[in-house]
């Protein structure tokens, strides 16, 4: 069983950094693809950065240029660094999982992923 579990959330004016942490843990796919998505209230998930296990990354274009997805294999944990900090960037940021690159199918759908973390509240204030 795949267990994502997020830190990092928390409140920051408009034009800070916050960094989002996802420790992930029970997998077994040598194949994998690791996804970051946000949701606010009334609206579906959607897809801010992917990485996958050769390493390609995926962005939304609202975060190119400020959001960057890593990842370090040793400590099992994917990152989302999140600079330049807009109001509109508020909600709540989840972790993702899927068993295949993010390449197969869409990245930036929800549906596509099998497990999911709990999610973290950003805040961005102006």
């Amino acid at each position: 069983q795949v267990q994502l579990v997020e830190s990092g959330g928390g409140s920051v004016q408009a034009g800070g950094s916050l960094r989002l942490s996802c420790v992930v843990s029970g997998y077994t796919d040598s194949r994998l693809c690791m996804s970051w998505f946000r949701q606010t209230p009334g609206r579906d998930h959607m897809g801010v950065a992917a990485i996958d296990s050769d390493g390609a990354t995926s962005y939304a274009d609202s975060v190119k240029g400020r959001f960057t997805i890593s990842r370090d294999n040793a400590k099992n944990t994917v990152y989302l660094q999140m600079n330049k900090l807009k109001p509109e960037d508020t909600a709540i940021y989840y972790c993702a999982y899927k068993g295949r690159y993010c390449t197969d199918g869409s990245w930036s759908a929800a549906s596509g992923y099998e497990y999911w973390g709990q999610g973290t509240q950003v805040t961005v204030s102006s």
